[in-house]
């Protein structure tokens, strides 16, 4: 706002702003700019004019009927310029007002010839070459022209050639000329720079085309790659919640059932089989198939030779083998069991450089394995070798295991057995405060029931001093029973109870490995003495120089060492060799 501006002037302006625009807006319909913009110069200049006129009227009463003319001619030009049909107004404003220079003429209106043709005929051909097209223009100029020459025949007031007639008729023919060649270089100067516009369009809508498709083809990459991103990422997934199902299964065939079916749901592959090549390396053994067609295959135990089809292919050389149109591939084997085919891929599954199975994917697409997918499968089938290798390992582990045991309770036994017949008593028992040793073994019920059941057993007894309660508890070394504890109740309606029972068995355990502890270090103190008797004869038998000293420390060390038994030392006899 300026300093001359008030805030009660600043609402009166934007009122009278929006009272001209509503008086000089052309009709809704004309929507071109060019056309918009000589409606409503048109509506202007007719307003304008009517308002002049009008006024005119009012204050000279003497030429009344101009003014009453002329503003008939605004009136209907301004009231037609608000139309749709505002091009018809622009005809008959100009049209009416240069024919009203010549009627004047004709009715002696006019003062002089001159007076007319440059305040009424000048003015009404300039404002023509604005507000009319050209073709009415030049139809405008060329009658004005006509009628200008021709008013010597038809005017009323005295035209005195002498005095500038053709001076004025050349004036106004060239004004008219002028204009014309004015009208004819704006309307080139708009069409070129329509043209540049039109061009400058053209070249923003093919930029903005390039663009569009640009960004199109951005989005549709962009879309692409969050695509496979995605899949990739949900792949990826797939295969650490495969390794971590594969890690919880030992056994071969839960794994192998497990797997094939897996992969077939997060991938979506219609066919997903599992071979092992043979120790002789000349078949491929199916192992496992998630399908109808595959689990009728591994019923009739389906094996391919090496080097047939694109499994065996696989097989015989180690490296993945994709057959990515069926139809077309030479190695494909044409299976009846599985029509749907149209893809098929084979991963080698290997352990230490050696391939050992093949995991075998089919689609009932063509085309249907990438460049990922592959790289996707071929780290679940490295997987899958790893996880059947630690399968294999411990199955081995197991069995060696089984073996060592086997071996170890096999060689306690016999120790035992034969501590068992070198011991002098059968066993011991405590009675009132002493310990007695027991001369011969013991067969009772219950010591036979816990050792060949190898769990306590309780029985009733009769004794010196009447029925007691009894029961008998194996002392188990590694599950090999060595001993039986045996205890007498003085109750004869004991009852064991599952915790005395607990308490019982706990000492027979720790009994078992005390006693196990004691024969093993009663064996390494013979096996020591037995080391110290050979280091001492081996020591005096390496003193001795001649042959007859060492024959007889070594008779004398071994009587030593054995105990009183004859040594005899004989050569070799050639004669009787």
């Amino acid at each position: 706002m300026t300093s001359n501006e008030t805030p009660k002037t600043k609402p009166r302006k934007n009122m009278v702003a929006r009272a001209w625009q509503f008086l000089t807006r052309p009709h809704p319909s004309v929507q071109e700019a060019g056309e918009r913009r000589r409606a409503q110069l048109l509506s202007i200049i007719s307003l304008i004019l009517t308002v002049s006129f009008s006024s005119g009227i009012l204050s000279s009463p003497t030429t009344y009927g101009t003014f009453v003319a002329l503003f008939i001619i605004t009136l209907l030009t301004y009231t037609v310029s608000r139309t749709r049909y505002y091009s018809i107004g622009s005809y008959f404003f100009t049209y009416a007002f240069t024919a009203l220079t010549y009627l004047s003429l004709y009715l002696g209106i006019a003062t002089a010839f001159e007076s007319s043709m440059t305040s009424i005929g000048h003015v009404s051909i300039i404002v023509a070459s604005i507000l009319l097209p050209l073709r009415g223009f030049i139809i405008l100029v060329a009658l004005a022209v006509a009628a200008t020459f021709a008013a010597p025949f038809y005017s009323q007031i005295p035209i005195l050639i002498e005095s500038g007639y053709f001076r004025e008729s050349g004036v106004f023919m060239s004004i008219g000329l002028i204009l014309i060649g004015a009208y004819i270089f704006r309307n080139r100067v708009e069409r070129d720079r329509l043209a540049e516009a039109r061009e400058v369009n053209r070249e923003l809508e093919d930029i903005k085309s390039s663009l569009e498709s640009r960004v199109k083809e951005r989005t549709a990459e962009l879309e692409s790659a969050n695509r496979q991103t995605a899949r990739r990422a949900a792949q990826l997934q797939a295969v650490t919640e495969l390794s971590e199902s594969i890690a919880q299964f030992q056994d071969l065939g839960e794994l192998f059932h497990s797997l094939v079916n897996r992969i077939s749901e997060r991938f979506g592959f219609y066919h997903v089989g599992i071979f092992l090549i043979d120790n002789e390396r000349e078949y491929a053994i199916m192992q496992a198939a998630n399908s109808e067609g595959g689990r009728r295959m591994l019923a009739r135990g389906h094996r391919l030779k090496l080097g047939t089809g694109v499994v065996g292919y696989s097989a015989q050389t180690g490296l993945p083998r994709i057959a990515l149109n069926v139809g077309a591939d030479a190695v494909y084997f044409d299976n009846p069991d599985l029509p749907n085919t149209r893809s098929e891929a084979a991963l080698p599954m290997k352990s230490r450089g050696e391939t050992i199975g093949i995991l075998d994917v089919q689609s009932v697409e063509a085309g249907a394995f990438s460049n990922e997918d592959l790289q996707v499968l071929t780290t679940l089938a490295n997987q899958v070798s790893i996880a059947l290798e630690n399968a294999r390992l411990l199955t081995q582990t197991r069995g060696a295991l089984k073996q060592v045991q086997e071996v170890y309770d096999e060689f306690t036994r016999a120790e035992w057995s034969r501590a068992a017949v070198k011991a002098e008593q059968a066993g011991f028992r405590y009675q009132n405060g002493r310990i007695e040793m027991i001369e011969n073994s013991m067969s009772s019920p219950e010591i036979v029931s816990a050792v060949q059941t190898r769990a306590a057993s309780s029985n009733q007894v009769e004794g010196s001093n009447g029925t007691r309660g009894t029961i008998a508890v194996p002392v188990k070394l590694r599950g090999e029973v060595i001993g039986v504890i045996q205890i007498e109740s003085n109750d004869p309606s004991k009852v064991w109870q599952g915790d005395e029972v607990s308490l019982i068995e706990a000492v027979a355990d720790r009994a078992a490995f005390a006693l196990e502890n004691a024969r093993l270090f009663q064996d390494a103190r013979r096996r020591a003495a037995k080391e110290r008797l050979i280091s001492e004869a081996a020591s005096k038998i390496s003193g001795a120089l001649n042959v007859e000293n060492i024959l007889q420390i070594t008779a004398q060390e071994l009587e030593r060492v054995l105990g009183g038994s004859e040594v005899l030392i004989r050569f070799k006899s050639e004669e009787k060799a």
